[in-house]
């Protein structure tokens, strides 16, 4: 009865990893229309089944595939006509449907003509979080939480890849194969130990009886001659006794059960008692429940990603003054003090370039809470081979969604500044309105009034409200008016002006319910003879600016500042804190 329970439990954990063994994986399909150039997997069906995806694209040339935000997604692909795949219903399959905002947007009057966007490729876009670009066919694996949805195309002009599967890894662990297995191999060995046993006892049995009474002699038979010995060799073929024999078999076949049932996958897996988290508290001052919080503009690995490649096209473009490249990733005033200083140094070669974009992690990431355009991100980065270099704040726009991020503002932070405490970046901030009334100057009025207080000083209304401990551009500007007015001759006069300059003001809220702000204030520098026949001579990198050796006239210099501030909330006994700037001169002419 033990074999034959023995042999059903071995046969029955055999049979679990063999012929009722489920499948390791799940797959679905879907196809492309021939004739659609974008096509858009869905969240649903990336999440058809639990688990990571293993998506293959193949059935074009060029095979591109990416993953973002459902809502950037379809914002990139506007008025695009593209396939949709998706989860079909409740059934664990994919269904693909040709769509065409466009024709809808046709359809009712009230929607407004979209613009047509002239970028039609989405490789490369700074919407992905991660994209894939291969020939013939791309392979990956991921894991995709639901709200993100994935892109495929060729190159946006030609038809895009046919072919779409989704895989997933499926649990096809037997863990009741392994203790069959084992415990079919002991209840073998316990039956072969009973069986040896009882062999054993039914031998001695056969032992020596009790003497009988002696009954009358009977005659002596003739001797019969005795056969001769078997050896233990002639039976099992070998020197060793039969029973060692009989009780090696089991032993091995035991053996190599118990090994093959090593894998986890043959056993019972005892989960650990899950952690308790506690909730994280949400910040203050967001409104209303998170659900209706806009999700931030970009991800952390997302914007490294865009600052990395800002940073090596402006490496490039600043070696060989490329106008045409730093424009595509610079605007506003960062982009006006590159392009004068390309200008300078065509002039004269002698004049340094303009500090390089440190390309080390970013140290903080403020990004805007936005699902739609333009968007805004400010963040902060430090050279980690240079800590003497102060950190270097950056705030990006983003016009459109198929639009990069570009460079507005890129200002080196005082070396004492303190940056307020900011939301998580996988939160973001809220804009501020420029005239915001809850601030204690609003962001469209702080340029200003930071330029009256560079030119009048103390004498300005608005010298209290800034905090002149630490404000080191103050004084450099203060400084620089008098050494400028000490070394020009008598024959000369100069004359400094400042007012809010032409860039947009941007502001992000901060924990403290206050806000940085970034604005670009203009600087001017008037040099006039007061002498007749006197004359001018402007120097170094206004001199290769205008091109302008002496002059009777007079010129006037310009300069461009990009200062950031941290605005405190309306009521607040803080003042405005100057956290970092940027000079350059932009322009330098000779005066009508």
């Amino acid at each position: 009865m033990a074999f034959v329970l023995a042999a059903a439990m071995i046969v029955l954990g055999i049979a679990q990893r063999t012929i009722f063994l489920e499948p390791n994986s799940v797959s679905l399909s879907a196809t492309v229309a021939d004739d659609a150039r974008f096509a858009v997997v869905e969240s649903s069906a990336l999440n058809a089944v639990p688990g990571s995806q293993t998506i293959t694209v193949s059935g074009s040339d060029t095979v591109f595939l990416a993953y973002g935000r459902t809502g950037d997604v379809k914002a990139w692909l506007g008025d695009e006509p593209y396939v949709d795949i998706r989860k079909a219903g409740k059934s664990v399959a994919l269904s693909s449907k040709l769509v065409d905002p466009g024709a809808d947007a046709e359809a009712d009057p009230s929607t407004p003509a979209a613009v047509p966007e002239t970028v039609t490729n989405p490789a490369g876009s700074d919407l992905w979080l991660q994209e894939f670009t291969a020939k013939n066919t791309v392979t990956t694996t991921v894991k995709i939480p639901d709200g993100i949805s994935m892109i495929v195309a060729s190159d946006g002009e030609a038809p895009a890849p046919t072919e779409v599967r989704l895989s997933w890894p499926t649990d096809n662990a037997t863990p009741w194969a392994g203790p069959l297995i084992v415990g079919g191999g002991v209840v073998g060995l316990i039956g072969l130990i009973i069986y040896l046993l009882a062999l054993l006892h039914l031998r001695r049995s056969h032992g020596p009886r009790r003497n009988l009474p002696r009954g009358p002699r009977m005659p002596r038979l003739p001797r019969v001659p005795r056969p001769k010995a078997i050896k233990a060799s002639q039976i099992n073929g070998s020197g060793k006794p039969l029973t060692r024999s009989l009780i090696a078999v089991p032993v091995i076949l035991v053996s190599g059960l118990v090994l093959s049932g090593c894998s986890a996958d043959f056993w019972p897996v005892v989960s650990p008692p899950e952690a308790v988290v506690s909730a994280t508290p949400a910040p203050t001052g967001t409104a209303g429940p998170a659900q209706d919080v806009p999700p931030p503009a970009v991800t952390v690995p997302q914007l490294e990603r865009i600052v990395t490649g800002i940073a090596a096209l402006t490496a490039d473009a600043d070696a060989n003054l490329n106008v045409e490249a730093i424009s595509t990733r610079f605007t506003g005033p960062a982009l006006e003090k590159r392009l004068a200083n390309y200008k300078i140094r065509a002039a004269d070669s002698a004049i340094a370039a303009l500090p390089s974009l440190p390309t080390s992690p970013l140290r903080l990431t403020l990004p805007q809470q936005s699902s739609t355009w333009p968007r805004v991100v400010m963040t902060v980065l430090q050279d980690e081979t240079d800590s003497a270099t102060a950190p270097t704040a950056l705030v990006l726009r983003q016009e459109s969604p198929r639009a990069d991020y570009r460079v507005e503002y890129l200002i080196q932070l005082e070396a004492a500044a303190t940056v307020p405490q900011v939301a998580p970046a996988a939160i973001g901030a809220p804009i501020i309105a420029p005239d915001s009334t809850f601030l204690l100057l609003s962001p469209d009025q702080v340029a200003a009034a930071y330029a009256d207080v560079l030119q009048l000083g103390e004498a300005s209304p608005s010298y209290g409200l800034f905090e002149a401990e630490g404000d080191t551009f103050r004084t450099q500007v203060t400084e620089l008016k008098t050494s400028r007015k000490a070394g020009l001759p008598a024959t000369a006069s100069i004359e400094f002006g400042a007012t809010a300059g032409t860039g947009r003001t941007v502001a992000l809220a901060t924990n403290d319910s206050g806000s940085i702000v970034a604005v670009s204030l203009t600087e001017t520098e008037t040099v006039k003879p007061v002498d007749a026949g006197a004359t001018v001579s402007p120097e170094g990198a206004s001199k290769a600016l205008s091109g302008i050796t002496a002059t009777a006239k007079g010129i006037t210099s310009t300069y461009a500042d990009q200062l950031l501030f941290h605005v405190p909330a309306a009521g607040s006994n803080e003042k405005i804190v100057l956290l970092g700037f940027s000079q350059g001169l932009i322009s330098s002419t000779e005066l009508p």
